[in-house]
């Protein structure tokens, strides 16, 4: 009996253990109220920056360079504008910027999309993509998924 009681003790400090060590590791909720969402998409900047992930609201009005992310896959929602965007093909003129980044001035043989209100954009990790216009601006969430 004796013996018995000790395992059940035991078994259940073990249990109640590894939910404390799930409980404390476990990911936060974040919340970014309606003012700072909005001041990302007009001005462009981060929301949420996690060890796998980054969100953040931007907005452009003119063309950027053509950009390539060894380890992001980018992830684009519209909220409102439109722009042409160039995705895959070879980028022209790369150069590093920093690790993992690089960044170029044209694409060559990329397929062209019309992006506006409401559209989706995935952009996997080692794609070049290219925001070529902005018709007259565009903003846009991006969710940066993160690879190891």
């Amino acid at each position: 009996m004796r013996k018995s009681l000790v395992t059940i003790i035991l078994s259940l400090v073990t249990v109640c253990g590894v939910r404390l060590i799930a409980a404390a590791g476990a990911p936060a909720v974040t919340y970014i109220g309606h003012d700072k969402v909005a001041q990302a998409l007009s001005k462009g900047g981060d929301l949420v920056k996690a060890p796998d992930l980054i969100v953040l609201g931007s907005h452009r009005s003119g063309p950027g360079q053509v950009e390539v992310h060894e380890k992001e896959t980018d992830v684009f929602y519209v909220v409102d504008g439109a722009a042409t965007i160039i995705t895959g093909g070879t980028m022209v003129g790369g150069k590093s910027t920093e690790p993992g980044q690089l960044r170029g001035s044209d694409i060559r043989g990329g397929a062209t999309h019309q992006l506006s209100k409401g559209d989706v954009m995935v952009i996997p990790a080692g794609i070049p993509h290219w925001f070529k216009e902005a018709s007259p601006s565009i903003n846009y969430y991006v969710v940066k998924v993160l690879k190891p």
